[in-house]
Formats: structure tokens, sequence, C-alpha cells
């Protein structure tokens, strides 16, 4: 009888356990390596060989090495982690955006509040020299607060593109990784054994691309995976990878986007296909963040700033000779936009051929919002437009009025198929500044008085003359109203200089209504009244004589009074900053709630991943145990061949 048999199995069971304590080393060795799965040597027992004695057995063969892996869940940790990491992108520049929005004494609203409180001090003395000065300081330190704060979400969008292209330019770099990782897949395919380190190292290139793109994955026949993003665009096909590029916004030269590159042409990813990663946070806040941050803060410079402008510009200042020289803007405002889109018509020169231009009517009617502008369908000639805050839309021609803004098309018309962003007051706050530098500058009185003639038996008193237009349309021109009933009634008559009557016309007037009643207008003024008049009572409104404009504080006033005015949207210029700063403040918590929430659910997936696929030390150090003592087993088989087969070469020696 031979003792080869026994010497067979001995060296059989000594290589399988061997290759178990190799595995098992293995996995030690790699159990702090990210993305790793735990692998398994798999045995089978060896055919047994039949004799007349039964079937003896011939030990154990060595099948292969596994790999503990959950498509699933591998999928999931994936998912969760593009998720986790679009909410973090988007958390991390909410915040940067939140320091735009002070509060206190550096912000936007104590800076209105102080240029507000200068018009108290004016009206209060509109001749003192260095009330005026510190007027104007104000007012240079309101513009540069807002152009600061236009300035600073430039730098966060300049911010933005960066991270874009760092972002993409490792995308580009895992994308061909992961091409060459499927070429040595597919070449190690024919061995009949699978890869085990290199669908791990596969896998965590793909862990590393899902932090920046949200990817599905397909796997073909042989071993290769094909990773696409953004419904369905191919980013790797086996051992091919496209390359994504920033790129310019269609809409806005501004901002940036994402395009994937396929034979030289560049097409542009829709930002609501991306589904997670850092990029679509990127863009999201971009889009939707910054751009309403932009325009909240834009309709605060253009309102404010608008309606300074209107009320400054119809009083009069201190400038030789008195009341000859026309009182000027006090804030210089970015211009409204009407941004063409990328693929409208275009010349030879690449200039859209056909133009749109916006001119604001109404500042306390801005909206922050922007616009977009297109054709109900190609080629009908009929335009809608459509405020993006909230999606409502209104069918436009040239000429029309929307939300405080005129629309006009230029003489070439937009050409079918056009496209137009409107940009009505996102860039105000970076073109704001002071205009003023002379104190006589500052148009502190009215160019109209009004007064009581001192026989007048009723208590009426005008208590606010507001002027509505400049140049006043009959310059120099005196108003008489004279009351012809104690109910009301009045007639009114409007004389030039030399005394000669221009016109006249008659009303009523009731508590809480101006004289004259809208759309009355005797000169260009509307003027509110206290008390009860009684029949042939005398109010005139006539021009301020230069001599009392030093001490004439009725446009002072005017421009006090837009303190508690409904500037932006209806709201004070108060109440419309803290509306500003809530809706920031709204968006970062939501934002920080969102990453949380995706944080833990990232982690959650990850460690049912793990769980399954990953190395745990202790059953690991079970196993070294296990297969040690089995090998050591196996020894003493094969020891105790060895001795037998001595044995029967002393016997046959003999």
């Amino acid at each position: 009888m031979s003792a080869s048999p026994l010497m067979s199995l001995g060296i059989k069971a000594m290589a399988a356990n061997y290759a178990g304590l190799q595995v098992t080393g293995h996995n030690i060795a790699n159990a702090n390596v990210q993305g790793y799965s735990r692998q398994t040597a798999e045995l089978s027992t060896a055919q047994g060989q039949f004799t007349g004695a039964g079937f003896f057995g011939r030990g154990v063969d060595v099948t292969t090495v596994s790999r503990s892996h959950n498509e699933f869940l591998t999928r999931e940790a994936a998912s969760s982690r593009a998720l986790a990491a679009m909410d973090g992108a988007r958390l991390q520049q909410l915040q940067r955006l939140e320091n735009v929005f002070k509060p206190g004494e550096m912000g936007l609203g104590h800076a209105t509040s102080q240029f507000m409180n200068a018009m108290v001090d004016l009206s209060n003395s509109p001749a003192d020299m260095a009330v005026r000065q510190v007027a104007l300081a104000r007012a240079g330190e309101l513009a540069s607060r807002f152009a600061e704060a236009g300035m600073a979400m430039d730098d966060v969008q300049a911010g933005v593109t960066a991270e874009l292209r760092t972002a993409v330019s490792e995308v580009n770099s895992l994308a061909k990784s992961i091409a060459e990782v499927n070429q040595r897949i597919a070449g190690l395919k024919g061995t009949g054994q699978t890869a085990n380190d290199l669908l791990d190292e596969r896998e965590r290139l793909l862990s590393r691309l899902s932090t920046h793109v949200q990817v599905t994955r397909m796997e073909a026949n042989d071993g290769t995976m094909s990773v696409f993003i953004s419904g369905g665009q191919r980013l790797v096909l086996g051992a091919q990878a496209a390359q994504l590029t920033v790129m310019q916004d269609e809409s806005d030269p501004s901002r940036s986007a994402v395009g994937l590159v396929e034979g030289g042409v560049q097409r542009r990813l829709n930002e609501g296909t991306l589904g997670g990663g850092s990029i679509a946070g990127l863009l999201r806040f971009q889009n939707q963040d910054l751009v309403a941050a932009r325009t909240l803060v834009g309709q605060l410079a253009a309102s404010v700033g608008g309606a300074v402008n209107e009320q400054h510009m119809l009083g009069l200042n201190l400038q030789s000779p008195a009341g000859s020289v026309p009182s000027a803007a006090m804030f210089a405002i970015g211009p409204p936009l009407a941004q063409p889109h990328l693929a409208n018509a275009r010349d030879a020169s690449g200039a859209p051929m056909g133009g749109v231009s916006l001119t604001i009517t109404d500042p306390s009617a801005l909206q922050a919002s922007e616009y977009d502008l297109r054709e109900t369908s190609v080629g009908s000639g009929s335009w809608v437009l459509t405020r993006l805050q909230d999606g409502r839309s209104t069918a436009v021609v040239s000429g029309d009025v929307v939300d405080g803004m005129q629309i006009d098309f230029s003489a070439l018309p937009p050409q079918p198929g056009d496209r137009f962003l409107l940009q009505p007051v996102t860039r105000a706050a970076n073109g704001m500044a002071k205009l003023l530098d002379d104190p006589l500058d500052l148009a502190a009185a009215s160019p109209l008085l009004a007064s009581s003639l001192p026989g007048n038996v009723g208590t009426a008193q005008a208590t606010h003359l507001r002027v509505t237009s400049a140049p006043l349309p009959t310059p120099g021109a005196t108003a008489r109203i004279t009351f012809t009933s104690d109910t009301g009634d009045y007639t009114w008559e409007l004389f030039d200089a030399s005394s000669s009557l221009l016109a006249s016309g008659s009303d009523t007037w009731q508590a809480s209504q101006s004289i004259p009643r809208p759309p009355t207008d005797i000169n260009g003024f509307t003027m509110q009244l206290s008390g009860v008049p009684r029949t042939g009572d005398v109010i005139n409104v006539e021009p301020t004589p230069a001599g009392a404009l030093n001490s004439n504080n009725g446009n002072a006033l005017a421009l006090l009074a837009l303190r508690d005015a409904a500037l932006v949207n209806g709201r004070t210029v108060t109440d419309g900053w803290s509306n500003a700063m809530a809706d920031i403040g709204v968006r970062v918590q939501g934002g920080k709630a969102s990453a949380t929430i995706s944080d833990a659910v990232a982690g959650q997936a990850e460690l049912a991943r793990s769980s399954q696929s990953g190395v745990n030390l202790d059953e690991e150090a079970a196993r070294l145990i296990q297969f040690q003592q089995s090998y050591q087993a196996a020894a003493k088989v094969l020891q105790v061949a060895q001795s037998l087969f001595d044995t029967l070469l002393d016997v046959a020696g003999r």
C-alpha cells in the first residue's frame, strides 16, 4: 500500500488553508481601505476515488477567491452619497452668500436708515452746509454698500465657476481612470476568474465620481462598466471616456453651465437632470439661490435709488442763479438688461439680429425676479413674458409695461424662435453710485409754496404739498383754490406771472382726498388739507421765491417721507430689507436641514454596504486562528504520511 494518497491529502489541505490564510491576511491589510470588499477563498471537496471498498476522498480544491459585494447596496450608497454631496455643495455656497446680508450696522438696512435720518436733519436745517455735507456722505455710504453687495455676489459667482472647473476636471480624470480599469478588467475576463481588486478599484472610482455627478451604470458581458449621467448621457462606454467642460450659460454670459463634449461638439447638460453631486448643487445654487439674492438686493437698490432720484429731481437746489439749475439724480443705478439667448438669430458679425430694451417706469412696482421672453410658438409673432420667480405669464407686445418695466422691441424685432432673459434689477446694485458732490446740489426746497389767505374763515390748511412734475407744466404760474361752499365745493384758477388766467375748473373736496383729484392736473402738484374750509376761503399755490430757498424744506420733507412709503413692492425699505434677509435665512436653514438629512441617509447607506461587504477584524482574527490550526493539522497529516513512507522504505529494504 502506497502513502502517496495520504501525502496528496496533506498537501492539498495545506494549500487550501494557506490560501485561506493568504486571503484573510489580505482582508486584514485592507480593512481600512475605503471601498474594499471582503474576499473569501472558496473551497470545494475533490471528487472521491472509487475502490472496491468504497469511495476514498481526495482532499480539497481551491475553487476561486470570491468578493463579497452587493450591487443593490453599492448603488444605494453611491446614490445617497451624490445627494449628500449636492446638498453639501449648495450649503457651503449659501453660507458664503449669507455674509452679504449682514445684520446690524454693517447691513444695507442700517445704511438706508442712516441716509433717511440725514433727511431729518436736512429738513430741519436746509441751509446748513455741514448738514448737507453729512447728507451727501450718507448717500455715498448707501451707494457703496449696495455696490459692495453686488461685487460680493460677483465674487461668489466667481467662486462657483472656479469650483465647477475643479469638479469637472476631477470628473474627467475619474472617467478616464474608469475607462482604463474597464480595459484591464476586460483583458482578464478570459482567465475565468474575477479580478477582485480591480473591481474594487473601479467601485472606488465610481464612488468618488458620485460625489460630483449622480451616475447610472450598466455592466457588459466582457466585465466593463458603462457609466451614464444626466438622464442617459454617456460618460464612460467600455474603454472610452467622454469629457465634461465648463461653458458659458446660454441665457446669461456671467453664469456658467456644464456641457458634454462629443465629437468636438459641446452639448449643454440640463441642471435638472443631473440628479445629484456637487456639480448639481453648485448649478442649483447659481441658478436659483444666487439669482434670488441678486434680485432681492437689486430690487432694493432700484426701488430706493429710483424713488430718491425721482423725488430729488422735483426739488430746487441752491446753485446760482437761484431756481434756474435743474436738480439732478442723486444716485446712478445699474441698468436693466435684456440678455439675448445664445441660440438667437445673428448677423454676419455675430450680433443678435433682433433686440429688446427695458425702461424702468415705476421703481416701486419692480419685482425681485428675472423674466423669460419668448414666442408662444415659433413663428407665431406672439410673445409671452414669464416671471421666473413664480411662473406667472403675460402676453406682451412692444411698449407694454409689466411690473414697473416697459418692454420695447428694436426697429428690427426679435426673430422667430428668439428668447431673451430680462433682468430689470439683477445688476442694479452693482452700478449704484453717488452722483452729487457739491452740497449746493442737494434739492431740499420745493418749487411751490401753499398758503392760506389771512382773511379765511375756516380752519383749512395745506399740510402736504407734493410736486409731481419737473419741470412744472407752467413754470412761474400761481394756482388759486377758492371754496364756494361749506361742504368742500371749490373752483381753481391758474394764472401766469402777469396774472393772466390760463385755465380754470371746479371740483369737490372731501377729507382724505387731494386737490386736485386725479386725473385732473392744475400745475404738477397735489395737496392735502387739514381742518375744515368755509365759503370764500382761498388757498394759493405759488412759486417759491428765490429768497426763501434757504429756508424752504418742502422737498427734504418729501425725501424723508420715503422712509415710510411703500417703495419695495408694497413694503417700506426697512421691511423690504428684512424680507430679503428672511428669504436668504430660510434658504440657509433649509440647506442645513437638507444637508444634515442627506448626510445621515448617506451614512446609513454606507453602513449597510460596509456591514455586508466590509472587513470585520474580529471575524478575520477568528478565521486567522481557524486557518492556522487547520494548516497545522494538515502539516501533521503530511508528517504522518512521510513517517509511513519512511517505514515502508525500511521494510522494503530488508
